[in-house]
C-alpha cells in the first residue's frame, strides 16, 4: 500500500477538524475524499503533505512512517500537493514556476529543460505561455501550472486540493480530463473536490467525510450510484 493513513486526529488549536480518520491508497489509484464545506477534507489532504501535524494516529508512506517528517522531506520521498487555489507564483513566468516545483531534486539543466517539456506535453496550452507570468493566465491555465508544478517534483503521489475551484464548467474537464490522463501515465492520486459527480467518475474508490468523521467508502461507482451520496452530494434523491 502506497499511503495508509491509521486513526488519525487532526485539530487547528482547540478545534478538532478530523477525528480517528482512516484511509488508505494503492499505487495507481486514483481515491477521492468528497464532503460539504468544511468537513475536513483539506486538512486530511494538509496533514498528508506535512503541513498540519496530527493530534493521534499516524501515517504511513511507501512502507515508512512518516507521521512526524518534515514536509520538505515530504516532498523528497514522493509527495506532492497541488493546493487550493492554486497559488501559482504571480510575477514568475511559467517557466520559471515549474522550474520552481522541480527545486528539491536538484537537476541538471538537460534534466530541468525535459521536465518541463514533459508538462508542456501533459498541459500544451502552457507550451504557447512558457515566456509569460503567471498571473496573465487564465484561471483554467493557473491551474493546470499548479498541477505541472507539483509533478515537477516527480512525486510518486499527487494530492490535489479542490482543483475544479473557481472554474468554468468546460475547463472543469479539461482538468478532469488531465487528471485521467495522469492516471494512465501510472500516476497516484488523492483528491478534495467538492464536485461530487466529476470526482466520483474519474476515481477508482472514494471516501465520504462528514464533521471529521469517515463515513462511507466504496468504488467510485457505487458511489455514484449510493442513495446516500446522491442526496447529499449529487442533488437526487432516495
Amino acid at each position: 500500500m502506497l499511503l495508509e493513513i491509521q486513526d488519525i486526529s487532526l485539530f487547528y488549536g482547540p478545534i478538532q477538524a478530523v477525528s480517528g480518520a482512516s484511509i488508505h491508497v494503492a499505487e495507481g489509484e486514483i481515491v477521492a475524499i468528497v464532503g460539504a464545506n468544511g468537513a475536513g477534507k483539506s486538512t486530511l489532504l494538509k496533514a498528508i503533505a506535512g503541513l498540519v501535524p496530527p493530534k493521534s494516529g499516524s501515517i504511513r508512506f511507501n512502507g515508512q512512517d512518516i507521521t512526524t517528517l518534515a514536509a520538505h522531506r515530504r516532498v523528497s520521498a514522493g509527495i506532492a500537493l497541488c493546493p487550493e487555489g492554486r497559488q501559482v507564483f504571480p510575477d514568475q513566468t511559467v517557466a520559471d514556476n515549474l522550474e520552481l516545483g522541480a527545486y528539491a531534486l536538484n537537476l541538471s539543466a538537460a534534466d530541468l529543460s525535459a521536465a518541463i517539456e514533459e508538462q508542456f506535453d501533459i498541459f500544451p496550452r502552457l507550451r504557447e505561455r512558457r515566456a509569460q507570468p503567471a498571473v496573465t493566465l487564465s484561471g483554467g491555465e493557473q491551474q493546470m501550472l499548479a498541477i505541472g508544478r507539483a509533478l515537477m517534483s516527480r512525486p510518486k503521489l499527487l494530492l490535489m486540493d479542490e482543483p475544479s475551484l473557481g472554474l468554468a464548467p468546460l475547463i472543469i474537464k479539461d482538468i478532469f480530463a488531465a487528471i485521467r490522463r495522469l492516471r494512465e501515465r501510472g500516476m497516484t492520486i488523492l483528491l478534495v473536490e467538492q464536485m461530487a459527480n466529476q470526482a466520483l467518475r474519474a476515481a477508482d474508490r472514494a471516501y465520504v467525510i462528514e464533521t471529521g468523521r469517515i463515513t462511507l467508502t466504496g468504488t467510485g461507482r457505487e458511489m455514484l450510484a449510493s442513495p446516500e451520496v446522491r442526496a447529499a452530494y449529487l442533488g437526487g434523491g432516495h
